[in-house]
């Protein structure tokens, strides 16, 4: 298991190069991985990467539906089609292209979020924004589910 966790901002370099932060290579490094597997989030302007737990996470969707048809197709294009395989530098770094810059809106730094078996790469602000809202929905998701787990054993005791 990658056990991507927490986050961390970093400075691009002079040539666009960003530190990978150690413990997300360390995790990439117990996943097997020789690399980062990149590509533009289907959710939010924002980057999925990992390693082989997310390539698995991708065949076990796609082996979901049938082939040959346009779902997957669809799917496998917006998960392989766009994805890139970045080159992790001896020093840790990679030089992200500008597609996924792009698609992120990244300036001068990144924020790397651990996402357990994946991890995504943000521009800084729009990941603050991002988090306030996902902080917001998880306490909803949660006081929700106490509401629905103690629902059913209320009734059962009449």
């Amino acid at each position: 298991m990658a056990d991507f966790v927490s986050h961390y901002t970093n400075r691009l370099d002079a040539k666009g190069r960003v530190s990978v932060p150690a413990p997300f290579r360390q995790a990439l490094t117990r996943d097997g991985f020789e690399g980062l597997y990149c590509f533009p989030s289907l959710h939010h302007p924002a980057v999925d990467a990992g390693g082989h737990q997310l390539v698995a996470e991708i065949r076990k969707r796609l082996e979901g539906l049938a082939t040959l048809t346009d779902d997957h197709d669809a799917l496998s294009t917006a998960l392989y089609g766009a994805s890139e395989t970045l080159k992790i530098d001896r020093d840790g770094r990679v030089m992200l292209s500008d597609t996924l810059r792009e698609h992120a809106g990244i300036g001068d730094q990144v924020t790397f979020v651990g996402q357990g078996y994946k991890f995504q790469i943000w521009e800084p602000a729009r990941f603050r924004a991002h988090r306030a809202e996902a902080m917001r929905r998880a306490m909803e998701m949660l006081k929700g589910g106490a509401a629905q787990s103690a629902a059913p054993a209320a009734e059962g005791v009449q």
